[in-house]
């Protein structure tokens, strides 16, 4: 994937959801600004502008100047502390944000006949806090614009992009969705909840609120809890379970590194299951045969 940094806007007056703290909004369990910063957990370096607070993993912080001033300052602000030649930038509101559509706008701006890639959404409206910029003419249009205008505050975003040659990106339904008022958050809690991603999006909480970064086959992880609860008794379920992230811990750390990651994460969680579960299907076969 090409290098690039990120630029998160989390500030702003928040009126429409009466001045309530937006980025630290949780939706499925996670705050905003944290769902957006999983979907560009791959910047080499994220300048979140706005006041620090606790997240999932190491930002930079910074201020636009002045206070208040707007995305454009805020851009120029965050512009300021990144150093790789694609500069990510995304509002802090985006509860549906992937990194898929993190890396479809990259592929988009490596065409270099372009300055960068934005996000339309599905009415055809640009989303200039979806987009990769390139760092130069970013810079470049964000001094132009100060010297034109005196300054970056109170400007809006269509001034920069008019100015910029970008390619559009139509991406995901929801991957510009964004949360200004309290119909927003409620829309977005209920998606979340609906059956076919309320699994993932609570392993997705889970596995940030314990600061584990590991993919596990969850169908492997719900078959041996069916065949424990079928085969055992309804409360070796989660029990099994348990001990089955246990046993994989604990080999992880003698043979896969001491941070329990990676690879030998995943294999261990794997053959751990395989063995409990093969030991649940030994014990329903004994029952079956009495």
């Amino acid at each position: 994937m090409t290098a690039y940094d990120a630029i998160v806007l989390a500030g702003g007056a928040a009126e429409r959801l009466g001045g309530a703290d937006k980025p630290g909004i949780r939706v499925g369990g996670r705050a905003l600004l944290d769902r957006v910063l999983s979907a560009c957990a791959d910047a080499s370096t994220t300048v979140v502008v706005g006041g620090r607070r606790p997240t999932t993993r190491t930002v930079t912080w910074t201020y636009e100047v002045p206070r208040g001033g707007g995305p454009l300052a805020a851009l120029d602000a965050g512009v300021r502390l990144t150093t790789a030649e694609r500069v990510l930038v995304l509002s802090a509101d985006l509860p549906f944000l992937e990194a898929d559509t993190v890396k479809g706008l990259l592929a988009a701006a490596e065409d270099g006949r372009r300055e960068g890639a934005l996000c339309v959404d599905q009415d055809g409206r640009d989303q200039p806090l979806v987009a990769v910029y390139g760092a130069e003419p970013l810079r470049r249009e964000l001094a132009l614009l100060a010297t034109e205008h005196g300054g970056l505050s109170g400007l809006p975003l269509r001034l920069l992009t008019q100015e910029l040659d970008l390619a559009r990106v139509v991406g995901d339904p929801l991957a510009s969705f964004d949360c200004d008022t309290w119909e927003d958050i409620a829309s977005a809690r209920a998606r979340i909840r609906e059956h076919g991603a309320v699994l993932d999006e609570w392993i997705t909480a889970v596995k940030d609120e314990l600061g584990i970064e590991l993919d596990v086959d969850t169908d492997v992880l719900l078959d041996l809890a069916r065949d424990a609860a079928h085969g055992v008794a309804r409360p070796a379920a989660p029990l099994t379970t348990f001990l089955v992230g246990y046993a994989a811990a604990k080999a992880s750390r003698n043979g896969g590194g001491a941070d329990g990651g990676g690879d030998g994460a995943v294999e261990a969680v794997a053959e751990a299951a395989r063995k409990a579960a093969a030991l649940a299907r030994r014990w329903a076969d004994e029952n079956e045969t009495q």
